[in-house]
């Protein structure tokens, strides 16, 4: 079959007909299904011709025995509806995606196996990639232009050339593509440079580059490694991502229209990164460490022209001017007349969230229930959890030791920790360690994790001696990395945990898969004593809190969690996602759809404060400076 697009020296070539690809990134995966016509038609009204998505691999299979392609999973659903909106498209399958995406795109449960290499002709990973492929790839190739669908193009695999240069794995995933069906144009993406198109490009895919300012360097470049080809920019990245504990990231649509006008008037096709970006629901965000681990946040907004909740920027409307110097566009208004759209979507009002109770989550049966012992702490992918908490627990001995500083007892060690750890000791929140970085501290580099108990000499030795305790702790996965030599890490207390002179072993381990857990434990807050607010946070942590507010009609809401401190939050049930109150992210998005008319529960996981404040705004809250890139 022949495929739509047409690459030649001067460009590209649609139906025969010269062509410019004019792209917007919108990731399924991050937009509630009820939402994706609304955010493809804000695509539209900003002149694009193109919607691109990736595909997460670690959504569509959860674990082994599942695969689903339902609900937000529905990637043929969402191809369809970009179709009937008249929208070309992109697809980027991977198996690899970054996207600051939860391990790249990669299940956690293919980590169980620690020997296997990610992203390498290793013949164990390529049958998993060759097993997913054999579910997916057909969703894609029935739905290309080629059999009366909208997929134009797709990419084979992601930035290699920013992890390796294996070209019989690209190889490899190049032909599995075509022996599956795919018919229409195959890309690569890399960085603009000749030190990453010498690793990711490979033979009968078209070479694209990534990339966010210089475009003209870009194009002297790309007319020297890559002539006799059209040039694509396959993500122009006009904003950026945040990171908790850091700035929250920002860009003018001024600087960002100058570049894209340079690429569109020097005939480079483009795909705006993102166009929308989302939200990262649940715990479903990535991490990057270069140098220090930083976890990403919640929202994915990444100051992208179409808002996190659908609201159209000024960069919008400077994108859209260059645009209509390129192709022929109605005035806004009147576009988004004709598409149904409101430039600032409807909101619910701000007001206070009503706090109806908050109880101490340990003294509930989830965190005094029996599990099974293993002998070292088993990692999270060891127990099939993909993200969420680990509760370990275990009997241990304690001595008082008393001396010039008064007295003490010997602290715990957690070697190799990934990433955050709360240790409780006979029902007392001894403290935390890890992921330090977040707060701008150095610590991190610090090995082990250590957690004193010094502190607690006096309340349980009072007369000295020694004794036997309970030891309890929460470890939490902040976000498998994404990106980098750190891809496939694995979450837990993975070298153990260490006392004086030796390890402790045999931990009961009990999962916590966060994300699933919204009707057990409004049902834990419903059935336990409820505690005063200001009660002695050590006795009480961590907490679950019961809440509500009313709403009129169906609206979005922006849920304003700055008074709280460390946790998910849960609304009617929908893991709208972690919280954190070292910023940037002050708030939560909750798309309309989660909305119900009249009573709406709220439901907190809070590791860290009892929130005494919860409240409803009108617009994203975020702390800390801003900066531009």
């Amino acid at each position: 079959m022949t495929a739509l697009l047409e690459p030649t020296a001067d460009g590209f070539l649609r139906g025969g007909e010269k062509h410019l690809v004019i792209s917007g990134a919108i990731h399924y995966f991050r937009v509630h299904p009820e939402q994706w016509r609304d955010r493809l038609r804000r695509l539209v009204a900003m002149g694009c011709n193109t919607v691109e998505t990736y595909v997460a691999w670690n959504l569509h299979q959860p674990d082994p025995e599942t695969t689903t392609f339902t609900g937000i999973a529905d990637l043929g659903r969402f191809l369809d509806i970009a179709g009937e909106e008249g929208l070309d498209a992109i697809v980027r399958p991977g198996p690899y995606i970054c996207a600051e995406w939860e391990n790249g795109g990669f299940p956690g449960w293919i980590l169980r196996d620690r020997n296997l290499r990610l992203r390498v002709s290793d013949p164990d990973y390529l049958a998993l990639v060759d097993a997913w492929f054999d579910m997916l790839i057909p969703v894609i190739a029935s739905r290309q232009a080629s059999r009366g669908g909208n997929v134009v193009m797709v990419q084979v695999e992601n930035e290699y050339g920013s992890y390796g240069d294996d070209r019989q794995y690209l190889a490899h995933l190049r032909d599995g593509l075509r022996e599956r069906g795919i018919d229409e144009l195959l890309v690569t993406s890399d960085g603009p440079a000749r030190m990453w198109l010498t690793g990711g490009t490979v033979e009968g895919a078209l070479a694209t580059v990534n990339f966010g300012s210089r475009t003209l360097q870009v194009l002297e470049m790309a007319e020297r490694e890559l002539p006799g080809q059209p040039q694509m920019c396959m993500e122009f990245w006009n904003g950026w991502f945040d990171h908790w504990g850091e700035e929250h990231h920002t860009r003018t649509g001024e600087t960002a229209a100058s570049e894209l006008a340079d690429m569109l008037d020097n005939g480079m096709s483009v795909n705006f990164y993102m166009a929308h970006g989302g939200t990262n629901f649940g715990m479903s965000a990535g991490a990057n460490h270069h140098g220090t681990y930083g976890p990403t946040t919640t929202s994915y907004d990444y100051d992208a022209p179409i808002a996190e909740n659908g609201r159209l920027t000024e960069k919008f409307r400077a994108f859209r001017e260059v645009i209509a110097q390129h192709r022929q566009l109605p005035a806004l208004e009147e576009h988004l007349a004709q598409l149904g759209l409101d430039a600032e979507p409807a909101a619910l009002p701000a007001g206070e969230v009503t706090i109806d109770r908050t109880v101490a989550l340990r003294g509930t049966e989830r965190f005094t229930r029996s599990a099974e012992v293993h002998p070292k702490p088993p990692s999270f992918e060891d127990l099939g959890l993909e993200r969420g908490l680990l509760r370990l627990s275990r009997k241990i001995e304690i001595t008082r030791n008393d001396g010039e500083d008064g007295p003490s007892i010997a602290p715990l060690h957690l070697y190799d920790l990934h990433d955050r750890a709360w240790v409780y000791v006979d029902g007392i929140y001894a403290g935390a360690a890890g992921a330090d970085a977040v707060l701008g501290a150095e610590a991190d580099k610090q090995f082990p994790a250590t957690v004193e108990l010094a502190h607690l000499a006096e309340r349980l030795l009072p007369e000295g001696g020694h004794r036997t305790v309970r030891v309890e702790i929460l470890v939490e996965n902040l976000g498998r990395i994404n990106f980098g030599p750190s891809l496939g890490e694995r979450k837990g207390i993975l070298g153990g945990v260490w006392q004086i002179i030796r390890f402790l072993n045999h931990w009961e381990a009990d999962p916590w898969p966060l994300e699933d857990m919204a009707e057990e434990l409004a049902a834990l807050a419903s059935g336990a004593a409820a505690v005063e607010p200001g009660a002695e946070d050590d006795v009480t942590l961590p907490v679950l809190v019961q809440a509500s507010f009313e709403a009129s009609e169906q609206k979005d809401a922006f849920l304003d969690v700055s008074d709280a401190g460390h946790g998910v939050a849960y609304v009617n049930g929908f893991c709208v996602g972690r919280y954190w109150n070292v910023g940037p992210q002050q708030s939560l998005y909750v798309p309309a759809p989660v909305i119900r008319e009249g009573r709406n529960e709220v439901l907190l996981l809070d590791l860290e404060k009892q929130p005494t404040r919860l409240a409803l705004v009108e617009e994203h809250i975020f702390g800390g400076r801003t900066t531009g890139r």
